[in-house]
């Protein structure tokens, strides 16, 4: 791949012309759609299965879709539940992108085969999120590079980028610095979040020592701000540091107006905490601008996304300025690697030899591309590489993942 390539790929990935349209206007820029409420896991901490129910009905899901687009919503993140359980997931896809949806699907990646990516590929997908929480599984969650570390190999010729998201609780934390290594080596864009109340405000597993918590975050921020691939905005990393602190945070709520839910049954929620029994079909421009507000709910907030979407409207050339500086810093290491100088840093050297990975994300939402599934790196500067051993792939549990979002 060309350099200009390559930095142009950089910068491509957050779609700041994109977005930009939304913060000018009164339409949405994002929803996340649950195609199906069940799931293959059964992850401790998850709010967002119930194998109860059963799927909604396809033509369903495309008349909610429809609907979305007429809202005139750009990006659509499909949720689960576990997206790949549903039947008719490549023709979900595949309607979203005929409607012009920068498209992407969240999976705890337990389900992924090479025939299925390639399938999701052809149908237009652009962004695909695989939830890893630990190294080896636990009882509080089964999601781990035990399973998904040999199916990263799949993306090395992929259209699709990739990228990593975790969980950090009390059950999580010991190996949350692997997991983010692990991902980062890869050239992947990884990210570890804290774990949220549910929508009762009740913590579901033990959020761990607030200490370590804290030198964990700012670990993230430090290597966000040396550009390394920290697949979150600093003003997030920031927001979440301040939770653990009690420290206020002035914002705007953007939820159920810039950003929005539907359920697998077809109700509007404002956000993945806030429900409500009105349906899609009967929302209009003005319920959702009317969610533009301070809300009562706000204090302590966990969902990410709809922090991120309202500081992005609230405070745009601050959130966009320092993404842009971060990715800016990794532009000299790309020229050193793209010239086969010596000392390139890690993000950018794996993958070139390996093969690209993540093809375009030039339209797609807000996908930071991940690079090859291969080649070992060397660990970032003053961040060693944990010893943990990664077992080959077993027997895959059944059930469940925590849904994660397109705009953060």
């Amino acid at each position: 791949m060309k350099l200009l390539d390559k930095i142009g790929r950089e910068f491509s990935g957050y779609n700041i012309l994109e977005s930009g349209k939304r913060l000018f206007d009164q339409k949405p820029l994002q929803c996340s759609l649950y195609v199906t409420d069940r799931c293959n896991l059964d992850c401790g901490y998850c709010t967002e299965y119930d194998n109860s129910r059963p799927h909604p009905k396809l033509e369903d899901l495309k008349k909610w879709i429809k609907k979305i687009r007429d809202l005139g919503t750009m990006r659509i993140a499909l949720v689960g539940g576990e997206p790949l359980v549903h039947p008719d997931i490549v023709e979900l896809v595949h309607y979203c992108r005929e409607l012009g949806f920068a498209t992407s699907l969240t999976t705890n990646g337990f389900l992924l085969t090479r025939e299925r990516l390639r399938q999701l590929e052809d149908a237009g997908l652009q962004v695909m999120q695989i939830s890893v929480d630990r190294m080896t599984p636990s009882a509080i969650t089964k999601k781990s590079f035990k399973t998904i570390l040999p199916k990263l190999e799949y993306f090395k010729d992929s259209k699709i980028s990739l990228h990593i998201t975790g969980v950090i609780c009390a059950d999580t934390l010991s190996e949350s610095e692997a997991v983010l290594e692990t991902g980062l080596s890869r050239g992947i864009p990884t990210e570890v979040r804290l774990v949220h109340a549910d929508p009762l405000q009740r913590f579901r597993v033990a959020r761990g020592s607030k200490e370590e918590l804290v030198k964990f975050v700012d670990s993230m921020i430090e290597r966000k701000r040396r550009g390394e691939k920290i697949h979150t905005s600093e003003a997030i990393l920031k927001y979440q540091r301040s939770l653990l602190l009690n420290e206020p945070v002035e914002w705007t709520c953007a939820a159920g107006y810039k950003l929005f839910f539907v359920s697998a049954q077809g109700k509007f929620w404002e956000c993945s905490m806030k429900h409500s029994d009105k349906h899609i079909m009967d929302v209009t421009p003005e319920d959702m601008l009317a969610n533009y507000r301070k809300k009562p709910c706000q204090e302590g907030c966990g969902v990410y996304c709809a922090v991120s979407a309202s500081m992005l409207v609230q405070n745009p050339v601050q959130v966009l300025g320092s993404e842009i500086l971060s990715r800016a810093k990794r532009v000299p290491a790309l020229v050193r690697g793209s010239l086969g100088g010596a000392g390139s840093s890690s993000a950018e050297m794996n993958g070139n030899s390996a093969g690209h990975v993540n093809g375009s994300s030039h339209d797609g939402p807000n996908g930071d591309h991940a690079i090859g599934a291969g080649a070992a790196v060397p660990t970032p500067a003053n961040h060693q590489q944990p010893d943990v051993n990664i077992p080959a792939a077993g027997d895959q549990p059944k059930k469940a993942v925590e849904s994660a979002h397109l705009v953060e």
